[in-house]
Formats: structure tokens, C-alpha cells, sequence
């Protein structure tokens, strides 16, 4: 399969879901100590020096467009269909059903908190800033082509690669989401943490729901 029974993914949900929950609550609380921190944390990303780095703000404008929600449904549509004609039936459909349940969430919390976006941001990012839902769908993304793509690639050096990149990926599309002042930094950081809950109970799913969709002729797929 490829994803494992593991007896210790109900912990990594308890802890990334409980560091999130507390982030949300004191976000909802305003509270003074996390709102300097945010304060802090964005004047770092967003200084003047940086702004003046032409490669660096085309570099941050690119990513950030790249993982728009919109798109990041778009990369695992393909991902699906790609997989679904390869024979990967079932990992194809979990991939759509990752993507799918960690956006619901994330709107449905960002309604929830309905936390106000930096003062400077773009008129195109519209909404609530809590959590941040580039970070949180371009995170589920990777997830899924770490779990489910890349250990289909035969050579190990280039699956170490692609991992690697897909880390940095993440990271600086968090970057770029502060620095573009569309998000606080808090708010990138609890988006990671949700996708992360949510991706310890979607592998759940998948563990314990993979076999009994095998036995379904028009699921049966090469591999789960």
C-alpha cells in the first residue's frame, strides 16, 4: 500500500491539531503577545531590502500564483487523471478527496475566525486571513505527491530530489504569502498545522478504507 497502518498517526493529530486549535483561539482572543509576534515575523519578510530584490519579488509573485486554490484543484485534477489512467484508481480518488475535505475545512474555519488581512494587501486577496488557504492547499498538494507520485519514480536520487524541492516549495510559498502582505505569519503557519491534522486523518481513511474499494471491480486499481 501506499500508505501504511501506523499506530502513531493519531498522535501526530493530536499534536498538530492541538498546536492549531490553540493558535486559532488565540488569534480569536486577539491576543497582544501572538499580534507582536505576527508584527515582527512580517517586517522581516516584507523590509524594504527585499522589495528591492527584482528576482526575489518575481520569484515570491510566481509561487504565489502557482498555488492559488483555484490552481491547486487543478494540479490534483491532473494528478487524479493521471493516475486514474494509469491504473492508480483508488490513490487517485483519496488525492481528490484530500484536496476537497482540507479546502472545506480551511473555508470553514476561515469563517469561523474571520481574522482581517494585513492592512497593504493585494485587492485581489480578498476574504479572511486565518488560516492561509495557498499554504494550505499547495501543502496538501506536495503531501499527495509525496505519498502517492513520488514513490513511483524508479531512481532514488531523483525521488530525493524532488522531495527536497517540494519542501522548499512549501516554505517559500509561505514566505511569499507574507511577504506579498496577503496573510499574517501566523496565518501560513496555522494553515500548515491543519493540513497536516487533516492529512494524518485522510491517510486514516485511506488505510482503512483502500482494501474494501479493491474488492469494487470499478475501483480495483494496480496498486493501493
Amino acid at each position: 500500500m501506499f500508505i501504511e497502518r501506523d499506530d502513531h498517526r493519531w498522535w501526530r493529530f493530536a499534536l498538530s491539531g492541538g498546536f492549531f486549535i490553540a493558535l486559532m483561539l488565540l488569534i480569536m482572543f486577539n491576543s497582544s503577545v501572538l499580534t507582536m509576534i505576527d508584527a515582527v515575523l512580517q517586517s522581516l519578510f516584507t523590509s524594504q531590502r527585499l522589495e528591492g530584490i527584482g528576482w526575489f519579488h518575481a520569484l515570491m509573485s510566481l509561487l504565489s500564483f502557482l498555488a492559488k486554490p483555484v490552481l491547486d484543484l487543478v494540479w490534483v485534477f491532473i494528478i487524479a487523471g493521471v493516475l486514474w489512467l494509469k491504473g492508480y484508481r483508488i490513490p487517485a480518488l483519496w488525492s481528490l478527496g484530500t484536496i476537497f475535505g482540507g479546502d472545506v475545512l480551511g473555508t470553514i474555519i476561515k469563517h469561523i475566525v474571520k481574522r482581517v488581512r494585513p492592512a497593504q494587501h493585494l485587492a485581489a486577496d480578498d476574504g479572511y486571513s486565518f488560516p492561509s488557504g495557498h499554504t494550505l492547499g499547495f501543502f496538501l498538494v506536495v503531501a499527495i505527491l509525496f505519498l502517492i507520485v513520488i514513490p513511483l519514480i524508479q531512481k532514488a536520487s531523483v525521488r530525493t530530489i524532488l522531495q527536497i524541492l517540494l519542501i522548499f516549495a512549501v516554505f517559500f510559498l509561505a514566505v511569499s504569502r507574507v511577504y506579498l502582505y496577503a496573510h499574517w505569519p501566523f496565518d501560513t503557519i496555522g494553515a500548515m498545522l491543519l493540513a497536516y491534522a487533516w492529512l494524518q486523518v485522510a491517510e486514516w481513511l485511506y488505510v482503512a478504507w483502500a482494501p474494501r474499494l479493491q474488492r469494487i471491480p470499478f475501483f480495483r486499481s494496480i496498486e493501493i
